[in-house]
């Protein structure tokens, strides 16, 4: 195919070239309409093309024309046999999977340190989530994976399962050996559907991880946006047929998607596509250089540990990615938070996460020498600040074992529900979510019982200030669990 062509783009750019009178939404009219202030700062190019699905634009709900063929190139590109364009990120990509497979009742088997829009897909599909522990690292206070091992024991327990979902590679940039977990998936007829958020740059380069669709996984959903270029909120969503149903995947993600849909981050996505694939290993290839440059640097400054391949060689750890620069900064006597405030404030840095112990920077196409330089500048400055005398904070990342599920996360989510005290709630069915950060993975979904252990754990790291996410009273005081009724006698 030819990848030089942007169908989709250059249909819009003739569209606007044309300049036709226009009586249909947005109503801003080519920024005419718009704020005077926000047109000139945004300019009329991106406003002349912030357009609806009319005839000559075709339809990204039933795409028969210029998106239908820029859909299939991002599939050649991808090396899929289908490709769906998401206007609602990956979030809707990963949504879409896991209704496409699941129906009410059914289970799915997943690692525990899932993004929550796969948690959010589980309560729409009312399935019944099977969890897997990730492998946890107890040198940097990270989680990695799921192994094959833990896929294994979880099948020969629930053969019944729908389908399998594995993050490859994981935010850290580890990845187990998916194909082999695909070909163990495989053997039960079982469809692995991939968390691929943060690896669109792996399918352009044979230095990083394998990808989703050369593992032979069946449904993969890839976020342009964080990587690849194209603006944020536009992904992919990648398909392998034979097991899974293109026309149900369709469907699916029409239901999800608005049909206001933005052709400026459609435009992305097209013109994004081109440019990977043909310049994708030569960007590729310059963003791996930066970040090892980075990573000899960075681990040539005091209190700094940077991890490289020095890190693989377990069942969890198969390969990297060495574009996400993860920096072990516990033994400044910082937490990752303090850490990246610090870099803020002094040296107009932004970071990409933080934890109690890491902070991870992301280089990619966008880098430069310049920026990378100023990344290790500002490490110096921070070891000069704070290595001196520093007393590194103790490692501790022990979570309690996943709570027995009483209920589907559906059920539990929509039942009826009370308002109880945290600390007297040992016992009770969960109707939200918590997460404590580090590790960020959920300590208690909807439908869970909770258990002391898990009221003792989540109550020593508020009490630390460490960051807690999910209840709706951000406190702790008190939780939302489910109504029980008195037995009758």
């Amino acid at each position: 195919m030819d990848h030089n062509q942007t169908p989709l783009f250059s249909a819009l750019r003739r569209h606007a070239e044309q300049n036709p009178v226009q009586f249909h939404i947005p109503g801003h009219k080519k920024g005419l309409g718009s704020d005077p202030e926000f047109r000139e700062f945004i300019g009329d190019n991106a406003l002349s093309i912030d357009l609806i699905n009319i005839a000559p634009l075709d339809d990204l709900h039933q795409p028969t024309g210029v998106i239908e063929e820029a859909q299939k190139l991002a599939a050649d590109a991808f090396g899929a046999d289908y490709t769906y364009f998401s206007v609602q990120g990956t979030s809707g990509a990963i949504i879409t999977m896991i209704m496409t497979v699941c129906a009410p009742g059914d289970k799915i088997i997943v690692p525990r340190n899932v993004h929550k829009s796969i948690m959010a897909a589980i309560i729409f599909a009312g399935a019944r989530p099977v969890f897997i522990s990730p492998a946890r690292d107890a040198n940097l206070g990270i989680d990695h994976g799921i192994t094959t091992r833990s896929v294994k024991r979880a099948l020969d327990k629930h053969p019944d399962a729908k389908a399998v979902l594995v993050i490859n590679p994981t935010y850290f940039g580890i990845c187990a050996n998916l194909k082999e977990i695909v070909d163990l998936v495989h053997g039960y007829d079982i469809p692995v559907l991939v968390d691929e958020a943060h690896g669109v740059l792996i399918h352009f380069h044979e230095k990083l991880p394998m990808s989703a669709m050369e593992a032979g996984a069946d449904m993969a959903a890839t976020s342009v946006h964080k990587l690849g270029g194209s603006m944020t909120q536009s992904s992919v969503l990648n398909v392998r047929k034979g097991r899974v149903n293109p026309h149900r995947i369709q469907t699916i993600i029409s239901m999800l998607t608005t049909t206001s849909t933005s052709y400026l981050l459609l435009a992305s996505l097209d013109t994004s596509r081109r440019n990977l694939a043909i310049n994708g290993h030569d960007i590729a290839e310059k963003a791996i250089n930066l970040a090892q440059y980075a990573r000899e640097q960075i681990n040539m400054i005091p209190g700094l540990h940077c991890f490289g391949e020095e890190i693989l060689g377990d069942e969890a750890t198969y390969d990297f990615d060495p574009t996400k620069v993860s920096i072990h900064i516990r033994h400044l006597g910082l937490t990752g938070y303090e850490t990246e405030n610090w870099l803020r404030e002094h040296y107009n840095l932004e970071i990409e996460m933080s934890d109690m112990y890491n902070i991870l920077c992301l280089v990619t196409p966008g880098d430069t020498s310049d920026s990378v330089d100023k990344l290790i500048e500002s490490l110096k400055g921070l070891s000069a600040a704070f290595h001196e005398g520093a007393e590194a904070r103790e490692l501790v990342v022990k979570i309690p074992d996943i709570p027995q599920l009483s209920l589907t996360p559906r059920d539990a989510f929509y039942g009826e529900t009370e308002v109880v005290p945290f600390k007297e709630s040992a016992g009770r069915i969960i109707a939200e979510f918590i997460y404590v950060y580090p590790p960020g993975i959920p300590i208690l979904l909807p439908g869970e019982v909770i258990s002391q252990n898990n009221i003792d754990y989540i109550i020593d790291h508020v009490e630390v200030g460490l960051p807690v996410k999910g209840p709706e009273d951000r406190s702790i005081q008190f939780v939302k669990v489910i109504v029980e009724e008195n037995a009758i006698f």
